[in-house]
């Protein structure tokens, strides 16, 4: 028969271990305003506890790697399907549960086909341009932007950003590497100035006139047109979006995406967070708020994305483009984008 204080151990050991279940650890590279809102309501529905980690999004990377199999991470969550890719390879990850209806909601190629990751949000990548200095009309594909024409009038960021990685690594796998190549010369010889800053500095410097063409995600310019700073919304009013190749392959898009961890301690709630980011209310919460496009097909868009107009994406496999991450920054290199 056990004793009192026998029973008192086991009572409160049982306790520690069901507190300790009741939390999840997420690793983000996202800023804490654009995921701590969705974080906080799962924890309201379900009473599980989110510590949140904030930091750059190779450093997180570095980070769980060096942990190993001690890191707290639960839940990755990062830009730019090349590092989730790269996570992958490297046997940061475990695949995640609740499969079929993950599958329901993330499109095919927007999803690691070993369920080992998955997109949140979409990010597209197509031109923008001056409304006072260039006519749509003259915009059609993305190879275009190689035209004489375009020579000193083209903004963009160096080749060590992911975005134009992942942009060039597509482009290598839909038009295979010499086209590519060939492209990214003629791209960098009509470079209006040695690639440097954001993608916010590149639609600056078209406002500026220092350029007029850049390329840049979306969500930078739907941002910089909710600004509280009126320089950026008057910035970004000179701005307009072109959507290139919609006759052939459609315009660049990546993601942003969500992974659960080799080593996860508390895998089970990892799952039920992931499952809950791509819930219909969170990918709403999304859409509103951070200036991207959602997975799902059946939640609108924010009336600013609406602005940009509607366009066809490409339906490359993501998995395949994070593969040519390596490939396609050698290519970069090769052709003179610093």
């Amino acid at each position: 028969m056990l004793k009192p204080v026998s029973i008192l151990a086991l009572l409160l050991s049982a306790a520690t271990a069901v507190q300790a279940a009741q939390e999840v650890n997420v690793y983000s590279a996202r800023k804490e305003a654009l995921i701590k809102p969705v974080l906080d309501d799962f924890t309201k529905q379900t009473g599980i506890q989110v510590n949140l980690i904030t930091g750059n999004a190779d450093t997180l990377l570095s980070r769980i790697a060096t942990e190993g199999q001690f890191s707290p991470a639960d839940l990755l969550v990062t830009t730019d399907v090349g590092r989730l890719q790269w996570a992958k390879e490297s046997g940061l990850l475990q695949g995640a549960q609740a499969n079929e209806q993950l599958a329901q909601w993330v499109p095919e190629n927007l999803r690691d086909q070993d369920n080992q990751w998955f997109a949140l949000t979409k990010r597209a990548r197509p031109i923008m341009y001056a409304i006072d200095r260039v006519k749509p009309e003259e915009l059609n594909r993305l190879e275009d932007l190689t035209d004489a024409k375009w020579r000193g009038r083209v903004c963009v960021r160096s080749s060590t950003n992911i975005y134009n990685q992942s942009m060039v690594s597509a482009l290598i796998e839909q038009i295979g590497e010499p086209a590519t190549l060939e492209w990214a010369k003629g791209l960098v010889k009509n470079f209006a100035r040695p690639p440097k800053g954001g993608d916010r500095d590149q639609i600056k410097a078209v406002a500026a006139g220092q350029c007029d063409i850049a390329i840049a995600n979306t969500y930078y310019l739907a941002g910089m047109l909710k600004d509280a700073d009126q320089s950026q919304v008057e910035a970004a009013k000179k701005v307009k979006v072109f959507w290139p190749n919609q006759a052939d392959r459609g315009a660049h898009v990546n993601i942003s995406g969500a992974a659960v961890t080799k080593h996860a301690p508390n895998a089970d709630n990892a799952n039920k967070l992931l499952v809950f980011m791509l819930g219909k209310d969170a990918q709403q919460w999304y859409a509103e708020h951070n200036g991207e496009y959602p997975v799902r097909s059946d939640v609108n868009i924010s009336e600013v994305l609406k602005g940009f107009g509607e366009f066809k994406a490409e339906s490359i496999p993501l998995e395949k483009v994070g593969a040519r991450n390596t490939d396609a920054l050698m290519l970069m290199n090769h052709a003179g984008w610093k």
